[in-house]
């Protein structure tokens, strides 16, 4: 049966959930929902891993790419050049979100998606222009 919504998730809102922060709950929500098809992109999956490293994580990318998998994220590992030349025309549009947001950005419009973020301060302003919908956790 197929998703009656796709949701695009920021590698912050992948960070709350798995840490237990606030608007955690709304993500576990979110990838409950079976008319869901929650996304997460590799880009987005390095930033999570890379925070982990950063806070001790010892553990393996493959085994947080699994866990991910399991908890509901269908990954795209794929980055061919639309995505990319899209993610850098972003960037160069709203030149103070970091390049993976961009990518997170990217990827929600290719898949016609709301993008999923606690992240106002990148977010706000793109949320402002409606070229993407933006669902905040928190």
């Amino acid at each position: 049966m197929p998703a009656d919504l796709t949701l695009v998730f920021d590698a912050c809102a992948v960070i709350a959930m798995l840490r237990g922060e606030e608007g955690a709950e709304t993500v576990v929500s979110l990838l409950g929902e079976a008319k869901n098809r929650c996304r997460l992109h590799a880009v987005n999956l390095c930033e999570v891993y890379y925070d982990g490293i950063r806070r001790g994580d010892t553990s393996d990318a493959a085994r947080l790419e699994k866990l991910l998998t399991k908890t509901g994220f269908d990954i795209e590992t794929e980055v061919p050049q639309p995505l990319w030349e899209s993610a850098g025309r972003l960037k160069a549009t709203f030149r103070r979100v970091s390049l993976a947001d961009c990518f997170a950005l990217a990827f929600a419009l290719r898949e016609k998606a709301a993008l999923v973020t606690s992240d106002h301060h990148e977010f706000d302003s793109i949320a402002a222009t409606g070229i993407c919908p933006v669902q905040f956790i928190r």
